[in-house]
């Protein structure tokens, strides 16, 4: 299997622009697409970013021209640069990957979250 760890979260004024990093160990070469999603207090889990093998990415309207997803594979870590941060960006930040563990299985790996609470 594939364990993930994130790093970064804390307490953050607004305007802040701190780093996520998620860390992958265990079977790593089976990891495809990568992803981070939030959920804030009383709110469902969303995609923020997603990226891809490729280094294809997508983002949540929401943190575009803010936040930028990017990947280390050499290193099989995952990052999250925010930038501008806004209080509603306080949430839970979870580091998720799909793993290809069969040629049509694929399975999903999650993160146990990093708090990031915006607040002066």
């Amino acid at each position: 299997q594939v364990q993930l760890a994130e790093s970064g979260g804390g307490l953050v004024q607004p305007g802040g622009s701190p780093r996520l990093t998620c860390t992958a160990s265990g079977r790593v070469f089976q990891i495809t697409t990568m992803a981070w999603y939030r959920q804030a207090p009383g709110k469902e889990r969303e995609s923020v970013a997603q990226i891809s093998s490729d280094g294809d990415t997508k983002y949540v309207d929401s943190v575009k021209d803010r936040f930028t997803i990017s990947r280390d594979n050499a290193k099989n870590t995952l990052y999250l640069q925010m930038n501008k941060l806004k209080p509603e960006d306080t949430a839970v930040y979870y580091c998720h990957a799909v793993l290809q563990v069969s040629i049509e299985g694929k399975v999903e790996v999650w993160g146990q979250g990093t708090l990031v609470t915006v607040s002066s």
